[in-house]
């Protein structure tokens, strides 16, 4: 090979590699964290993170509350479709809803119109529809949102009251417009809020949720074969007493389920390989003050500058 043609093919291999390291730039993802601020009136909030435990601020309201009898917006629970649109749904009434709010975004910056689902409208007595987790079943290529709502009388109880006895529901769509009839869920025999589906692998899911029995009050799991049970083996909790929201993360070989101490008016974290040793990780992790409920998602560098450069600092 000739000087001047070496010299060319080094100018092309360099200039390729360029390439390659600007597109791998672009390319990469940072998680974000949805949140809300008590008395959870103003909306979204949102956190963002590089490594998945040093959490930053980005502000908020990004989309204020406008359905449900209350305007409010708690836990608000987010997750990816395969063409790229968040899908998002919120508790919207602390006590009297009987659905839950949505909306979808490309970026967190503009929203589609804001819609209230009727999910338990069917069930005259209902006390409640609490935070609404949304999961993605790529196997049935449909969304599946889950909650917990409480039907006095229907279910057996310990020492909660009869408006405060929780079971799992669940609805599944394909297009955010029509939804199959409402179900339940889980019925572990308990009081039971606050799950959250995992997929390890094809046919192999871990659900994390928080025993809300008065006597327990924390976070455990469960495991099933399909995004919609049935679950079993339920393991020992594995948070303190006081704690709930669980949201799930994967780093690696490991996850990492993030929660929220309200007795301890902290975040909490662990970190897992199987579901059933579970290592506490909150000298490694740091999130904004006033954080709450969320789930975590991606998002690209693009959409992650636009939020900076649309951050709310009230």
């Amino acid at each position: 090979m000739k000087i001047t043609e070496r010299t060319s093919f080094i100018k092309i291999a360099l200039f390729v590699l360029g390439s390659l390291m600007l597109s791998c730039q672009s390319e990469k993802e940072y998680y974000i964290f949805t949140s809300f601020r008590e008395p959870a009136d103003e909306g979204l909030y949102l956190a963002y993170s590089e490594d998945g435990y040093h959490w930053e601020s980005l502000g908020g309201p990004f989309l204020p509350p406008k359905v449900g009898k209350s305007h409010i917006m708690r836990d608000p629970s987010v997750v990816k479709g395969p063409d790229g649109t968040y899908h998002m749904v919120w508790t919207t009434d602390w006590r009297g809803g009987k659905g839950f709010g949505y909306a979808s975004t490309q970026d967190f910056v503009d929203w589609s119109e804001q819609q209230f689902i009727p999910a338990m409208a069917h069930e005259p007595d209902v006390v409640n529809v609490w935070a609404p987790e949304i999961f993605y079943d790529d196997e049935e290529d449909r969304y599946i949102i889950i909650w917990a709502s409480t039907i006095p009388f229907r279910y057996e109880k310990g020492e909660e009251e009869e408006r405060n006895n929780h079971r799992m529901y669940y609805t599944t769509t394909k297009d955010f417009k029509d939804f199959t009839p409402t179900k339940l869920f889980l019925e572990p025999g308990f009081s039971v809020i606050d799950a959250v589906i995992v997929k390890r692998k094809k046919d192999d899911y871990a659900l994390v949720l928080k025993d809300n029995t008065r006597p327990n009050r924390n976070i455990q799991v469960a495991f099933g074969k399909s995004p919609l049970g049935p679950w079993k083996d339920y393991s020992e909790p594995f948070s303190d007493f006081l704690t709930e929201g669980p949201t799930v993360l994967k780093d690696g070989d490991k996850w990492l389920i993030y929660f929220d101490s309200y007795g301890a008016k902290t975040y909490q974290a662990v970190s897992t390989a199987d579901f059933k040793t579970f290592t506490n990780i909150d000298d490694q992790i740091s999130l904004p003050e006033g954080h709450k409920h969320g789930t975590i998602s991606t998002v690209s560098k693009e959409v992650l500058d636009n939020l900076k450069a649309n951050a709310k600092t009230k």
